[in-house]
């Protein structure tokens, strides 16, 4: 049985999506699962994980990392390594994640394999070229170092039970962290998670123009989601680039994806294929992202979302 290291993220006092994920998908791999959670909602986290079926939680909490700084998770990742010598590290292919896995990686002298979407044996697939091509990579390591990239696995099948928590006392210098990021450390440089989010309104070039995205926030207001576009939004300026999905901005694997005026190109569809369930609609039938959609609304988004926020609003009302 191997045993897996699950660096768990804080996502403003409660478990990340994507850690979820990663839970998930360490169950799938098998062995016995020891959750790191880091900071000070640690012990708020913790209880989250007492219901999962893994062996244990360490809790680390330090003032100097009360929130999130890149400089002191590379240190406490790696003090946790080397104590508890496990043979994967698994965990979700975030901002954060970026942002001080590879320290670690570096530090420790074990590649780190980032954006897995998927897991056989000893090989894992990553995507490339703007995801056009899967890539098959293997380590010789004895230790792995994965990150799994969203909707890889579903946080809806992650196994229940009963786990414990211990802390986990780690030897912290001051003079270690030499940047510390913004309070709290977010995703994007506004109010928005697109990656948590469970309903998402998207926007594509169908939109027209930008005085048309007020639709958009309408329809994502009545039904208490957030906006995100594709990328020909985002480079028309209509929108800040932090709203983006695809393979150049976030990944998202909502309960409901409502593509509007978008075409479905692949650089698109791989920011949201996981999503549980697709409403799209465009005027052209034969838009490639109806071969993904759940429901398929041919017409023109204009005309239908407007009606389809009256009908939400009556509905509400009854």
């Amino acid at each position: 049985m191997i045993n897996i290291l699950v660096v768990v993220e804080d996502n403003r006092g409660s478990m990340h999506r994507m850690s979820k994920e990663a839970i998930a998908g360490a169950q799938k791999i098998g062995g016995s699962i020891t959750a790191l959670v880091i900071g000070d909602n640690a012990d708020t986290i913790s209880n989250e994980l007492s219901s999962i079926a893994i062996e244990k939680t360490l809790v680390v909490k330090h003032e100097l990392v009360s929130s999130y700084n890149p400089d002191g998770y590379t240190e406490i990742v790696t003090q946790v390594i080397e104590s508890t010598s496990p043979d994967m590290l698994v965990i979700g292919h975030t901002y954060q994640t970026r942002d001080f896995m590879p320290r670690v990686s570096a530090r420790i002298d074990i590649p780190f394999i980032p954006d897995i979407i998927e897991v056989e044996q000893d090989i894992y697939t990553k995507q490339v070229l703007n995801s056009k091509l899967n890539s098959s990579v293997s380590s010789l390591s004895d230790m792995k170092i994965l990150s799994f990239q969203s909707a890889c696995f579903s946080a809806e099948d992650i196994l229940t039970g009963r786990s414990s928590s211990q802390n986990f006392d780690v030897d912290l210098d001051p003079s270690i962290v030499r940047s510390i990021s913004e309070e709290p450390f977010q995703e994007s440089a506004a109010e928005v998670d697109l990656e948590s989010a469970e309903l998402i309104v998207s926007v594509g070039r169908g939109i027209e123009k930008e005085d048309n995205i007020p639709i958009a926030f309408t329809l994502a207001e009545v039904l208490g989601a957030e906006v995100s576009a594709s990328r020909p939004v985002i480079d028309s300026g209509w929108l800040p680039s932090f709203r983006q999905i695809g393979s150049s901005g976030s990944a998202v694997s909502p309960k409901l994806y409502f593509s509007l005026g978008i075409s479905g190109a692949i650089q698109h569809v791989v920011g949201m294929k996981g999503s549980k369930n697709i409403i799209a609609v465009n005027k052209d039938p034969d838009a490639p992202i109806f071969e993904i959609a759940d429901y398929a609304v041919v017409g023109d988004l204009l005309e239908i979302v407007p009606k389809l926020i009256e009908a939400l609003k009556t509905e509400k009302d009854l």
